[in-house]
């Protein structure tokens, strides 16, 4: 009984530890809109007790243009030991001709026992009314097949070059409950995915 007991406060107290969730800014594109969003989602998650974060910028990764694929995954170590200790992660990603960068699919294409059983939310952004929704559509089967878990939350950034006010705040202050409604969910998706990592076979 004693041994049940320890193991049970030893689970209660894994859940209790913030999560690591690093936001992944899925652009290099000059002048991208798409980094001010990822900033103010990262104000947003930064202000959370439950969890921590740090941005990985795919622009500052000199990737190869002769090789792809897990095969260049040593070449990147920093990438490798982030996600290796991340328990989910955010991408935010303009849509690119109903697509997404190229690079960004570099990057995730890079690792792939590391993405397993961990969640992802995914923040899609557009100069127009759609709000990046057909890059997303593209996006998620390859993020399954990697092996992360899709949040059911998204969040759409429709007109990003109108998005902010002069002050850096929203244009719709209703954005900052739907980012934390955003979050929430990752959170709530990467302490349960953690959980059956560390108990479940």
């Amino acid at each position: 009984m004693k041994t049940l007991i320890k193991s049970w406060v030893g689970r209660a107290a894994n859940s209790d530890r913030p999560v690591f969730i690093p936001l992944i800014l899925g652009t290099n594109r000059k002048g991208r809109l798409s980094a001010d969003i990822a900033r103010f989602i990262l104000k947003i998650l930064k202000n959370r007790s439950d969890a921590t974060t740090e941005l990985i910028d795919v622009a500052q990764f000199d990737f190869p243009t002769d090789d792809y694929g897990t095969s260049i995954k040593n070449s990147f170590p920093e990438y490798a030991d982030t996600v290796s200790r991340a328990d989910g992660l955010i991408i935010v990603a303009p849509e690119y001709n109903h697509g997404y960068s190229g690079r960004l699919k570099t990057l995730l294409d890079m690792l792939y026992p590391e993405y397993t059983h961990k969640a992802v939310g995914v923040a899609s952004v557009s100069s127009g009314s759609w709000g990046g929704v057909r890059m997303l559509e593209n996006l998620v089967p390859v993020l399954r097949k990697i092996g992360l878990t899709p949040s059911r939350i998204d969040i759409q950034f429709p007109n990003a070059s109108d998005f902010f006010l002069p002050s850096g705040e929203p244009v719709d202050p209703a954005y900052v409950s739907r980012v934390e409604k955003f979050i929430d969910e990752i959170v709530w998706l990467s302490k349960s995915l953690r959980w059956g990592r560390g108990n479940l076979q």
